[in-house]
């Protein structure tokens, strides 16, 4: 450790400082010893700056002997293709020579380096892979020509596809698949001869993942922004068969020349090709921040259509709302789905087309008189504008928890609508709030807490409706952890429980509710009426299954009978009376439908039937 002495001659321990650890080109430049490298500058170079890590490096390269005879050369006039060895410094495998040797030279220098074998093929574990008659034994003359060298983006790991930036785009945005995307292109090989000559009239069209363009093509193109200008080259592996041009034989690497022109955002919104979204106009701002991702008042103008051969216009806010836009607030379930999912990947002015398939649309929405049941439907949306709700900053307590009953509001209404993802993100929205809530005296305090408690237990109520029990029983916790005597809690979680076959945690839970508060026992006890039918139930269903499994005489196998659930009765699927108080601050109460317990494992199926016939105790020979 270094000692250093401060202002008041008070001494500090100054901890060393960590050494980054040396990269593979470092430790083999620590193998250079002197005499083993020598350069001869032939021609100057001009400019005063030099390659640097990241930098691709596009030189011409001969190797010769001592005594003048050339081994290899990239130069047609010396027996090679013509085409100019590129790579990037710091990434590409190159000699340990080159390694050292071009970072030294300027734009367009020639220059001789006079290497010993460890400096170029002789080097012990060299990297790079020569022919079995190349001399790397001797020392060699490698003559270099550094035509340029410029900034690149690495596409790929393998460098088989890089990117040269001429001139730089506008915004940030970039085209991926499904995108449809116009670009000027032209293409050269390695060597400078045209293959795909500029088109005159217009731009090249093309979607993202149709394989119409090369995928090295369509890799550089997926970091373009609109208005960029670049150089793509792509190596043989990544020039690949395309509507654009044919492979051309006998070329290592390509160089495309693209400008973007524009693309067209393309969405296909849940992943499966049904909710295709397509910007048909641009909006203001910059994608996805300015778009309204979070609950927000929406102001659109749309028009609707059926996807027959008349293209039938089912409703149309210009003509059947007076003119009048359609404002509504997302979040809360008043428009189709698909319709709101869109929506909310939208720019202020945006126009974009959407096809929507009928369980997205208005098979499970208010189905307007003239668009069929199963219909796809087509929007053209106009998104106008929309505002966020404000925060709760500079709020008194008071006008906060006004807002959160209005909002768990909301949520209580999506919840009765069977609307379970939508009522428990506005419960999951309040509660994340709360954490910046903070109230002032016992009176605040009491009421916050109230609150929390029955949002959690609201969650606890969704999760149970999505089949979600281990959440569920989680969102119970953290209400039993603040109180653990809370009758409700216990009883979701009793619930919870009971769903996920779990019958002793909710047993506990319902019997403990009896001892807390002696007016919740009619509904512990309804509970633990339904929590001994389910056991039933279960054991039925274990024995029906294992019906003469110990009938057989000892060394035969008996088969375990299946249960295609045919035969059974459809337990679960009833309607019921379901304690639903959190909810609302009223003792309401809701007929809502729960999900049978989950099928349990052969061995808890076979402990319970062992219980059942009274073999508790069971050895395995």
């Amino acid at each position: 450790m270094t000692v250093v002495a401060d202002d008041d001659h008070e001494q500090q321990v100054k901890p060393p400082e960590k050494k980054k650890p040396q990269t593979e080109d470092e430790k083999r430049r620590k193998k250079i010893v002197p005499g083993s490298l020598m350069k001869a500058v032939v021609r100057p170079g001009g400019g005063e700056s030099k390659p640097a890590e990241g930098n691709q490096v596009i030189y011409h390269c001969t190797v010769r002997t001592l005594d003048g005879v050339t081994v290899e050369s990239t130069r047609s006039e010396f027996g090679g293709k013509g085409t100019p060895i590129r790579h990037v410094v710091g990434k590409s495998k190159v000699i340990l020579g080159l390694l050292e040797g071009i970072p030294t030279m300027l734009k367009g220098e020639v220059a001789v380096f006079k290497m010993k074998p460890e400096m170029h093929y002789g080097e012990k574990d060299c990297p790079v892979a020569v022919p079995d008659n190349f001399p790397k034994d001797s020392e060699l003359h490698f003559e270099i020509e550094l035509i340029e060298f410029s900034k690149v983006k690495v596409i790929t790991d393998d460098l088989g596809v890089l990117k040269k930036v001429i001139e730089e785009g506008q915004s940030w945005e970039t085209p991926r698949e499904p995108y449809e995307v116009k670009a000027w292109i032209s293409a050269k090989s390695g060597d400078g001869k045209v293959i795909l000559p500029r088109t005159q009239d217009e731009p090249y069209f093309f979607t993202f993942g149709k394989s119409e363009v090369p995928k090295g093509l369509e890799l550089g193109i997926s970091t373009m922004p609109r208005g960029e200008k670049a150089v793509i080259y792509v190596k043989s592996q990544y020039y690949t068969e395309s509507t654009l041009m044919p492979v051309v034989e006998g070329v290592d690497e390509v160089h495309f020349e693209v400008e973007l022109v524009h693309f067209i955002q393309v969405r296909d919104v849940l992943g499966d090709g049904r909710l295709i979204k397509r910007r048909i106009r641009d909006g203001r701002g910059e994608f996805p921040m300015a778009c309204p991702l979070q609950d927000s008042l929406l102001r659109v103008h749309y028009k609707g259509f059926l996807l027959n051969e008349e293209k039938t216009v089912f409703y149309d806010t210009q003509i059947d709302n007076n003119g009048q836009p359609l404002e509504f607030s997302s979040g809360e379930g008043l428009v189709p789905q698909g319709f709101e999912m869109s929506v909310r990947l939208m720019l202020p002015g945006e126009v974009s087309l959407v096809t929507c398939p009928p369980d997205y649309a208005y098979d499970k929405f208010e189905r307007p008189a003239n668009v069929p049941e199963g219909a796809y439907v087509q929007w053209e949306i106009e998104l106008l504008d929309f505002n966020t709700p404000k925060d709760w900053t500079g709020f008194s307590f008071r006008e906060i928890m006004d807002d959160v009953e209005k909002i768990k509001g909301t949520g209580n209404r999506l919840f009765k609508e069977g609307k379970f993802e939508l009522a428990k993100a506005k419960y999951d929205k309040v509660l994340r709030e709360f954490n910046h809530v903070h109230p002032q005296d016992d009176e605040e305090g009491k009421e916050f807490a109230n609150t929390r408690n029955l949002l959690h237990l609201n969650v606890a109520a969704c999760l149970l409706k999505l089949g979600e029990h281990k959440k569920s029983i989680e969102a119970c916790n953290k209400v039993l952890d603040a109180n653990p005597v809370h009758v409700k809690a216990h009883y979701r979680r009793g619930m919870a429980y009971m769903a996920s076959g779990n019958f002793e945690e909710a047993r506990a839970d319902f019997i403990k509710m009896m001892s807390v508060d002696k007016s919740s026992e009619a509904s512990a006890k309804a509970a633990l009426l339904k929590l001994k039918k389910e056991e039933q139930e279960v054991e039925r269903k274990v024995r029906k299954q294992f019906k003469g499994l110990f009938d057989k005489r000892p060394g035969e196998i008996a088969e375990v009978g299946t249960n295609d659930g045919g035969d059974d009765e459809a337990t679960g699927e009833k309607l019921e009376k379901d304690d639903l108080d959190s909810l609302d601050d009223h003792e309401e109460r809701t007929h809502q439908t729960t999900a049978p317990p989950p099928r349990q494992g052969i061995l808890s199926q076979l402990r319970k039937l062992f219980a059942s016939v009274g073999l508790n105790r069971c050895t395995i020979l």
